[in-house]
């Protein structure tokens, strides 16, 4: 009888545990998306004395690449101010 509740409760703690993981590999994705596009814009202030006005220019000059599930939110203020930055989760 306990090999019965071992072998119906071992496939539901595999279950879990992948999708806990896949949940935080999701989330890190994700902080990794808006520190790639933050590093880029801090870059290009350091090199060239300005704030890129969109994410179009660090995807041109600085191969910055975000993954189409995500959605930069690049809210620029001045060229000497750092731009307000979110990416977020299209699904």
């Amino acid at each position: 009888m306990p090999l019965l509740v071992l072998l119906a409760v071992l496939p539901l703690a595999f279950l879990w545990a992948s999708g806990e993981v896949g949940g935080r590999a999701d989330q890190e994705a994700l902080a990794l998306a808006e520190r790639s596009v933050r590093r880029a814009a801090v870059q290009c202030y350091a090199l060239e004395g300005f704030y890129p006005t969109d994410v179009g220019y660090l995807e041109a000059h600085y191969g910055v690449t975000v993954d189409g599930a995500y959605w930069v939110d690049y809210q620029y203020v001045a060229s000497n101010l750092m731009p307000d930055i979110t990416v977020l989760p299209i699904s």
